[in-house]
C-alpha cells in the first residue's frame, strides 16, 4: 500500500503568487507586459550587438550578449507557466515538466553567476592592464570562457535534477510557490531529501561564494587602479564602464544569497516569494536598461542602426 501511495503524485499544483481571485487578471497583465519587455530588451540587445561590427568584436559586449541570452532563458523558464496559472483554475504541472522547468532555470541562473565573474575579470584586465588587454582577452579565450560558463550551468542543473529523480512524492502535491523551486519540492517529498539538500547547499556555497568573492577581488583591484589615475576624465570613464555591472551584480547576488544561502523550510513566506520574484523576473527585465541607457557605445550603435 505504501509503495502504491508513493506513485500517486504525478502532478504538482503551483499555488502562485496569490490565491485571491480579484488579483489574478491584473497580475497577469502586469507580468505579461514585463515579460514582453524583457524578451524585446534582451533579444534586441543581442541583435544590436551582433549587428554592429564594433560591438560584437569587443569582449565586453560579447559577454553582455551572452548575459542577455541567459536572462531571457531565466525569465522564459518561469514566466510563461506563471502567466498561464494566473488564468487557470487547476494550476497543475506534471512531474516531468516541473523537473524540466527547474533544469532550465537552474542552468541559466548558474551560467549567469559565472558570466558576471567573467565580465568582472574583463573589466579588471581592461583597466588594470590596458596594454595587454587585446592579447589577454582574445576572441578564442572569450569564446572558451562563454562555453565554460554554459557547461558549468548545464552540469550543475543536471546534478540537481538527477538527484531529484530519486525522490518520491506522496504526502502532498501542492508546491507553495509560483514555479518549481527545488527547496519547496524537498518539503513535500516522502523520500529523505537530506542528500539533495546537502548537495544544493554545497553547490550554492561554491558557486555563489566563489563567484562573488572573485568579483569583489577583481573590483577592489579595479577601484585602486582607478584611484591611481591622474586624469579626472580617465577616472570618470573607468567608473562609468563599471557602474552598470556593479549594479547588476548587487541586485543579482543580494537576492541570491537571501534565497539559497540562508536556511529555510516549510511553506514559503510572502517575503521569500518576493525575493524569488525579483531574482527570476525583475532582474532579467532591468538588465537591458541597466547596461544600455548609460552606455554610449550601445546608444551610438542604436543611432547608427536607425540611420540605415
Amino acid at each position: 500500500m505504501a509503495e502504491r501511495n508513493q506513485t500517486l503524485v504525478t502532478e504538482f499544483v503551483l499555488t502562485g503568487l496569490t490565491e485571491r481571485p480579484e488579483l489574478q487578471v491584473p497580475l497577469f497583465l502586469v507580468f505579461l507586459v514585463i515579460y514582453l519587455i524583457t524578451m524585446v530588451g534582451n533579444l534586441g540587445l543581442i541583435a544590436l550587438i551582433w549587428k554592429d561590427a564594433h560591438l560584437h568584436t569587443t569582449p565586453m559586449y560579447l559577454f553582455l550578449s551572452s548575459l542577455a541570452f541567459a536572462d531571457a532563458c531565466t525569465s522564459s523558464s518561469v514566466t510563461p507557466k506563471m502567466l498561464v496559472n494566473f488564468l487557470s483554475t487547476d494550476r497543475q504541472i506534471s512531474l516531468s515538466d516541473c523537473f524540466a522547468q527547474f533544469y532550465f532555470f537552474c542552468s541559466s541562473a548558474t551560467t549567469e553567476c559565472f558570466l558576471l565573474l567573467v565580465m568582472a575579470y574583463d573589466r579588471y584586465v581592461a583597466i588594470c592592464n590596458p596594454l595587454l588587454y587585446p592579447v589577454v582577452m582574445s576572441n578564442k579565450l572569450c569564446t572558451q570562457l562563454i562555453l565554460v560558463t554554459y557547461f558549468i550551468g548545464i552540469l550543475n542543473s543536471t546534478i540537481h535534477v538527477g538527484l531529484l529523480v530519486r525522490l518520491t512524492f506522496c504526502r502532498s502535491n501542492v508546491v507553495h510557490y509560483f514555479y518549481c523551486e527545488i527547496v519547496q519540492l524537498f518539503t513535500i517529498s516522502c523520500t529523505d531529501p537530506t542528500l539533495n539538500m546537502l548537495v544544493v547547499f554545497i553547490c550554492s556555497i561554491f558557486i555563489q561564494a566563489f563567484t562573488f568573492i572573485n568579483i569583489v577581488v577583481s573590483y577592489t583591484r579595479v577601484l585602486f587602479a582607478i584611484l591611481k589615475k591622474k586624469s579626472e576624465k580617465g577616472r570618470s570613464k573607468a567608473f562609468s564602464t563599471c557602474s552598470a555591472h556593479l549594479l547588476s551584480v548587487s541586485l543579482f547576488y543580494g537576492n541570491l544569497f537571501l534565497i539559497y544561502i540562508r536556511p529555510g523550510s516549510g511553506p514559503a513566506e510572502d517575503k521569500e516569494k518576493l525575493y524569488s520574484l525579483f531574482y527570476t523576473i525583475i532582474i532579467p527585465f532591468l538588465n537591458p536598461f541597466i547596461y544600455s541607457l548609460r552606455n554610449k557605445e550601445v546608444l551610438g550603435a542604436l543611432r547608427r542602426l536607425k540611420k540605415k
